[in-house]
C-alpha cells in the first residue's frame, strides 16, 4: 500500500511538470538553414501565437505535449510536438511553384493562387520591360487571356484594353488600371472629348489627331507585376468601376542594401511595306481610261487637258492636276507632257515638258526611319528602418512620319519607414512629362497624309519632288493645282503637298502628370490590421493645333486645355487569423471615398489667321467663338466588406460586397450594392498521384456596375452666339433623364486548374457569363420634345466564352531549359434587347454608308451598309449591265467586328548565359472595312486595277480591245454571267457598282509580336570588375513579321480609334517594323 501511494505521488507530480508552462525559444529555417523571417508560429489548440523576427528567431509560451504549427508563405505548413527542450530548430521545405505562386488582388490584397476562387492571370515585370515598348499595355498582347489590346500603328497611338468583350453599349468598355493602390485615368483624349463639330472628328473618322491615352503615362521599368483581374468576382470590391475588369500594377519595392540598375536602349524601325499600298505604274493622272484619240479642239489625247500652258499661242498636253485619280493615259516615255512641275517657278523643270513616266519615288518613299531611345537608372536601398527607390526614364521618340516627336520624361519615387514594430509609413509618387509634336492625324481628314496616299492619288506624282518643292519655298506646291495655265490658278484645291502638312500644319501637345499614394499601417496584433490611404491621379494638359495660311482648308489655331484630379481615400482594417488549426478566415472592411474633378476649355479661331504663323487666339480673323468648356464634379462614398475562409488549404469560400453611392446618379435612388461569392476546391489533395502537383477547381457569381456617366440626369444649356445684343443658349440635343439607374452585369464562371508532373505542365480553363442590364444608352425622340434623342436604362449584351493558359516546361537541364505559355480565348456576345422594341443602335457611321451597330440578335458591333442581291440559289446576282445588283438599303449586316477566337504563344529559351524569348499573337476571325480599298480601287491607285485580265489583254483596254472583266456571279436566269464590263472608277472595281460589302475584309493575323536574345555576362567574370553585379545585352525586336492576314496593304489591327467603333479603316497606317539593342547594367 505505502509503495503504491509513493507511486502515485510522483506520477502526480510529473504531470504536473509536464503540464505547466514556459517559454520556448526557437529558430525557423529553409532547407539551406537560411532564415525564414516573419513565420507564424501557432499553439494547435487554441490558435494564440506569434511571428518570427527578420532572423526566423521567435518565443512562445508553451508546455510540454502542446502542438506548435509554423506556417511561412511559399513553404509547407510544418507542426512540432513540444517536448523537454526550450530550444527548437525547425526547417521548412519549399513548397512546388504552384503551391506558392502569390497574386495581387482587388484593393491589393495579395493571395496564394493555390486557393484564390477566380480568374486572374498575372505577367511578371521582367516581360514587360524586355519588349521595350513605349507604351506598357501593348506588351500585354498575347500574354493574358481574355484580354483583347487593339493597337494602332500611329506614334504614340491609343491602346484599347477589353477585358470579356465589350459590356456597354455606349459608354466605356476599357479596363480599369489600378497602380499601386491608385485607380488611374485611362481617357482617350480625342476628337469627341473636345466640344468639336461631328463632321471634324475621330469619332466618325473624319479627322483628329491620335494623342493616345493616359497609360503610355506608366513607366514600363518600374513595374513589379500585372495582374489581370477578368471576371465580376474579382473586381466586386471595386462596385461600380468594376464591370470592364481591372488590370492591377504592382511597382518595384525597394530592397535593403544599395542597388542601382541603368538600361540604355536605341531602336530602329522601317515601315512594313506589307501594310501599305502596292501602287500600280502603267497609267497615270486622270478619269478618262479610253485609247489615244483626237478630239473636236485637236487634242491627240482626250486624257490630258490639251490648252496653252504658258500664253504662247501654242497648245500642249497637260497632266489633268484636278482629277486626283490614276485612270488616266497609260505611261509613254517618249510622250512628253507638261507635268505640275512645269507651272512651279523654282523649280528646275520648269516650263520643261517630261516624258510622261511614273514618279520614280512613290508615297513609300515619303515614310522615315524610326528612332527610338529609352534611358534609364534606378536606384534603391536602406536598413531595417528605412528603404527608399528612386527611378527616372527619359524616352525619346522619332516616328516614320517627317517631324514627328514624342518625349517622355518620368520620374518615380518610393519610401517606407517603420517607425515601429507595429507601425509603418509608406508612400509613392510618379511624375511625367510628355511632350508630342506632329502627332499622326487620322481618319478622312486633312490631317492625315494617308487619305490622299492610299485613296487620291496621281501615280505620276515623284514625291521627293514635292519634298523639294517645300524645301525650296516653305509654301504649299502641290501637284493638285486649280487651274495651273492662270496665274491664279496655281493653289491646290483637294490636298495640300505633305511636307507642307507635317511641317506647317502640325501640333504640339504637353502633359504633366503625377500621381501616387501615401498609407500608414498599423498592426493592432498578429493577425489585425489597420490602414489608412490616401491616393491620387492627376494631369494638366495641353494641345494645340494649326491650320497655316496657304493651306486647302482655312487657316485656324485651336487651343483645348484639360485639368484632371481624382483623390481617393482608404480606410480598411484587415483580419487573417486561423480561427482553429485547420480554418482560416481573411477578411476586410473598409470605406472608400473618391472625388473627380475635371475641367477643359477648347476655343478655336474663327475666318482665317491675320498674320501668318501667328498661333494664337488673338490672331483670329474674325471674334473667336465662345470657348467650349466642360467642369465635372464627380462624388463616390463606397462602403466595401470581403471574407475568405479556408479550410485545411484546399477548400475556399468567398464572399464580397460593396455598396457606392453616386453623384451621377438621382438623389433620392443614388446607392446600389454590388456583390459576389466565391468558392474553390483543391481535390488534389485527396489524390495521391506523383504526376498531379496541383488540381483546383472554382466557381463564383457577382454582380458589379458600369456608373452613369457625368450630366445626363439633368438638362445642361449650350452657349451659343449673341443674337444682336440678347444673350443666346439653347438646349442639348440629348435629354436627360432623372431617374437613370448604374448599368449592371451579373457574371457566372467556372474554372479548372491542373498541374502535371512538379507543375512542368500546366492549364487553366475557365467558361464565364455575364449578362449586362440596364444598358444607359440614347434613343431617338420625336423632333417635337425639342430633342433628338434621350437617355435611358435600356438594353442587354450577352458575353459567354471560354479562357485556356497552358504552361509547360517541355525541357529542363542544368545548362538548357524550354518554357511555354499559350493562350486562347473564345467570346460570344450578343445584344439581346434594346429600348421599347427598337432593333438597332447606331455606334458610329462613315463614310460609304456604313456604320458600326449594336443590333438586337447580333453581336454587338456589326458592320452595316449595301450587299449583294443573291440568285436564289446563293450566289451573287449580275444585272443586265453586266455588275452586281445591289440591296437599296444601308442597314444590312455585312461584317462583325468581333474574332472569333485570339491567343498567344510565349516561348522562352535558355541555355547557359544565353536566352531567347518570342511572342506570336494571334487573331482568327473578326471583319473590318476598309475605306482605303473603297476608293483606292476606284480611283486606280492600286497595283490590281493594271495588268492584264483573262484574255491576256490589258484590263484597261476598251472592250473593243479586248479590255475589261467579268464580273463573278450569275445572271437573274440562274446562269453564269458572260457579260464583259470596263475597268473604270464606276466599273469592276469602283464603289458605284460595288456595294459596301465587297470592302470587308476578313481581319485575321498571325504576328511575330516580340523578339528578344539576351547574353547575361558570366558571373565570375563580373565579379572581376568589383563595380558591377551583373551586365546584360539585348536584342530586341517588336512587330518584325505579319506571318499570315488576309487585308490587303494594311494591317487588320490598325483602327481609327480606341473607342467602342472598332473595325474601320480610313487612312490607314502601315505597321512598323523596330530592332533595337538594349544594355542593362546592375551596380
Amino acid at each position: 500500500m505505502r509503495n503504491l501511494l509513493m507511486f502515485l505521488c510522483m506520477t502526480l507530480c510529473a504531470s504536473l511538470a509536464y503540464a505547466q508552462n514556459r517559454t520556448i525559444r526557437g529558430k525557423v529555417t529553409d532547407e539551406s538553414n537560411a532564415p525564414l523571417a516573419n513565420a507564424s508560429v501557432q499553439l494547435k489548440s487554441s490558435g494564440k501565437g506569434t511571428t518570427a523576427d527578420e532572423q526566423g528567431n521567435f518565443t512562445i509560451t508553451a508546455a510540454a505535449g502542446d502542438v506548435l504549427v509554423i506556417n511561412v508563405i511559399g513553404y509547407e505548413k510544418k507542426e512540432v510536438k513540444v517536448g523537454a527542450e526550450d530550444l527548437l530548430n525547425i526547417s521548412l521545405k519549399r513548397q512546388d511553384a504552384s503551391m506558392q505562386e502569390v497574386i495581387v488582388t482587388a484593393m491589393g490584397i495579395r493571395r496564394s493562387k493555390n486557393t484564390l476562387p477566380y480568374a486572374a492571370q498575372q505577367v511578371a515585370g521582367t516581360e514587360i520591360s524586355q519588349s521595350r515598348s513605349n507604351n506598357f499595355a501593348q506588351s500585354l498582347s498575347g500574354r493574358v487571356s481574355g484580354l483583347e489590346i487593339r493597337q494602332g500603328n500611329a506614334m504614340g497611338a491609343s491602346t484599347n484594353v477589353v477585358v470579356r468583350g465589350a459590356k456597354s453599349l455606349l459608354n466605356n468598355n476599357q479596363a480599369l488600371f489600378v497602380i499601386d493602390g491608385v485607380p488611374v485615368d485611362n481617357s482617350n483624349n480625342n476628337g469627341s472629348n473636345k466640344g468639336r463639330t461631328t463632321s471634324d472628328d475621330m469619332a466618325n473618322g473624319r479627322g483628329g489627331y491620335d494623342y493616345g491615352n493616359a497609360a503610355a503615362d506608366i513607366n514600363p521599368d518600374d513595374i513589379e507585376s500585372v495582374t489581370v483581374l477578368k471576371g465580376a468576382a474579382s473586381t466586386a470590391l471595386y462596385g461600380s468601376r468594376a464591370a470592364n475588369g481591372v488590370v492591377l500594377i504592382t511597382t518595384k519595392k525597394a530592397k535593403k542594401g544599395l542597388g542601382v540598375v541603368v538600361n540604355s536602349s536605341v531602336t530602329v524601325g522601317k515601315i512594313d511595306k506589307s501594310t501599305y499600298a502596292k501602287y500600280q505604274k502603267e497609267y497615270g493622272a486622270g478619269y478618262q481610261q479610253g485609247n489615244y484619240s483626237k478630239t473636236a479642239d485637236g487634242s491627240p489625247d482626250v486624257r490630258f487637258w490639251w490648252r496653252d500652258p504658258f500664253g504662247t499661242g501654242t497648245k500642249a498636253l497637260i497632266v489633268p492636276t484636278t482629277e486626283d485619280a490614276s485612270y488616266g493615259a497609260r505611261f509613254d516615255p517618249n510622250l512628253k507632257i507638261y507635268n505640275w512641275t512645269s507651272f512651279d517657278s523654282t523649280s528646275p523643270y520648269y516650263k520643261q515638258q517630261r516624258p510622261w513616266v511614273a514618279g520614280e519615288n512613290d508615297p513609300v518613299t515619303f515614310f522615315e526611319t524610326a528612332v527610338s531611345t529609352n534611358n534609364s537608372v534606378y536606384v534603391d536601398g536602406g536598413g531595417d528602418k528605412v528603404l527608399f527607390k528612386l527611378g527616372y526614364t527619359r524616352n525619346e521618340e522619332k516616328g516614320v512620319l517627317p517631324n514627328s516627336r514624342l518625349l517622355k520624361n518620368m520620374v518615380n519615387f518610393g519610401a517606407n519607414y517603420k517607425v515601429s514594430d507595429k507601425v509603418s509609413l509608406n508612400a509613392n509618387l510618379n511624375v511625367s512629362k510628355i511632350d508630342g509634336k506632329g502627332r499622326y492625324g487620322t481618319g478622312y481628314s486633312k490631317y492625315n497624309i494617308n487619305q490622299s496616299f492610299r485613296q487620291w492619288w496621281q501615280t505620276n506624282v515623284d514625291v521627293k519632288e514635292l519634298k523639294d518643292a517645300y524645301f525650296r519655298t516653305g509654301r504649299n506646291i502641290t501637284w493638285n493645282w486649280a487651274d495651273p495655265t492662270k496665274t491664279d490658278g496655281l493653289y491646290p484645291i483637294y490636298t495640300d503637298n505633305p511636307y507642307f502638312i507635317r511641317y506647317e500644319n502640325y501640333q504640339t501637345d504637353t502633359r504633366y502628370r503625377y500621381y501616387g499614394t501615401a498609407n500608414i499601417s498599423y498592426d493592432v496584433t498578429s493577425w489585425l490590421n489597420l490602414l489608412g490611404r490616401f491616393s491620387l491621379d492627376s494631369y494638366d494638359e495641353l494641345e494645340e493645333e494649326r491650320i497655316a495660311k496657304g493651306s486647302v482648308s482655312v487657316s485656324s489655331y485651336s487651343r483645348f486645355e484639360r485639368t484632371f484630379r481624382e483623390y481617393n481615400y482608404d480606410l480598411m482594417a484587415n483580419f487573417n487569423k486561423d480561427i482553429t488549426t485547420d480554418l482560416n478566415l481573411r477578411a476586410v472592411a473598409g470605406t472608400n471615398i473618391r472625388r473627380n474633378n475635371m475641367n477643359s476649355s477648347y476655343a478655336i479661331t474663327n475666318g482665317g489667321l491675320v498674320n501668318d504663323k501667328g498661333y494664337f487666339l488673338a490672331n483670329s480673323l474674325n471674334p473667336v467663338p465662345y470657348p467650349y468648356e466642360v467642369a465635372q464634379r464627380i462624388a463616390v462614398d463606397g462602403y466595401f466588406a470581403n471574407a475568405t475562409f479556408t479550410y485545411q488549404d484546399f477548400l475556399t469560400l468567398d464572399g464580397a460586397f460593396r455598396r457606392d453611392r453616386s453623384s451621377t446618379l438621382p438623389e433620392n435612388n443614388n446607392s446600389f450594392n454590388y456583390g459576389s461569392v466565391s468558392s474553390s476546391f483543391l481535390f488534389s489533395k485527396f489524390i495521391n498521384a506523383p504526376w498531379l502537383s496541383i488540381g483546383k477547381l472554382r466557381l463564383n457569381y457577382a454582380e458589379v456596375g458600369n456608373s452613369a456617366p457625368f450630366a445626363v440626369l439633368k438638362d445642361v444649356y449650350d452657349r451659343n452666339a449673341n443674337f444682336a445684343n440678347a444673350v443666346m443658349f439653347s438646349l442639348p440635343d440629348n435629354k436627360s433623364n432623372e431617374n437613370l439607374r448604374p448599368e449592371r452585369t451579373r457574371s457566372k464562371e467556372i474554372g479548372l486548374e491542373l498541374g502535371f508532373f512538379r507543375n512542368r505542365l500546366g492549364l487553366d480553363i475557365t467558361y464565364y457569363h455575364a449578362r449586362s442590364i440596364d444598358q444607359i444608352s440614347s434613343v431617338a425622340t420625336s423632333s417635337a420634345t425639342g430633342y433628338l434623342a434621350k437617355f435611358v436604362n435600356a438594353g442587354q449584351i450577352l458575353n459567354k466564352g471560354v479562357e485556356l493558359s497552358v504552361y509547360g516546361s517541355p525541357v529542363k537541364t542544368k545548362d538548357f531549359s524550354w518554357n511555354i505559355n499559350i493562350n486562347w480565348t473564345r467570346n460570344r456576345n450578343i445584344v439581346e434587347s434594346l429600348y421599347e422594341g427598337a432593333q438597332n443602335l447606331q455606334i458610329g457611321a462613315f463614310q460609304g454608308g456604313v456604320s458600326v451597330n449594336a443590333t438586337v440578335g447580333q453581336p454587338y458591333g456589326t458592320i452595316q451598309g449595301k450587299t449583294w442581291v443573291r440568285h436564289e440559289n446563293g450566289q451573287k446576282l449580275v444585272g443586265s449591265n453586266g455588275y452586281y445588283v445591289q440591296t437599296t438599303t444601308t442597314n444590312n449586316v455585312i461584317g462583325n467586328v468581333n474574332p472569333d477566337w485570339i491567343g498567344g504563344v510565349y516561348n522562352t529559351f535558355k541555355y547557359k548565359n544565353f536566352s531567347l524569348g518570342f511572342l506570336i499573337d494571334v487573331r482568327k476571325g473578326g471583319d473590318v472595312f476598309s475605306l482605303d480599298m473603297y476608293y483606292g480601287l476606284a480611283t486606280g491607285v492600286l497595283a490590281e486595277t493594271a495588268g492584264n485580265n483573262d484574255l491576256g489583254n490589258p484590263k484597261r483596254n476598251s472592250i473593243a480591245d479586248g479590255g475589261g472583266l467579268i464580273v463573278p456571279g450569275v445572271t437573274a436566269d440562274g446562269k453564269e454571267n458572260t457579260k464583259r464590263v470596263e475597268n473604270l472608277k464606276s466599273g469592276y472595281y469602283g464603289y458605284t457598282y460595288n456595294p459596301a460589302a465587297n470592302f470587308v475584309y476578313d481581319a485575321s493575323y498571325v504576328k511575330l509580336r516580340e523578339l528578344n536574345i539576351t547574353y547575361s555576362l558570366p558571373a565570375e567574370l563580373i565579379s572581376r570588375t568589383k563595380i558591377f553585379k551583373g551586365i546584360d545585352v539585348s536584342l530586341i525586336g517588336r512587330n518584325l513579321w505579319i506571318i499570315h492576314k488576309n487585308l490587303p496593304y494594311a494591317d487588320p489591327e490598325e483602327n481609327l480609334t480606341a473607342g467602342n467603333a472598332q473595325g474601320i479603316q480610313s487612312g490607314a497606317y502601315p505597321t512598323t517594323r523596330s530592332l533595337g539593342l538594349n544594355l542593362k547594367l546592375k551596380f
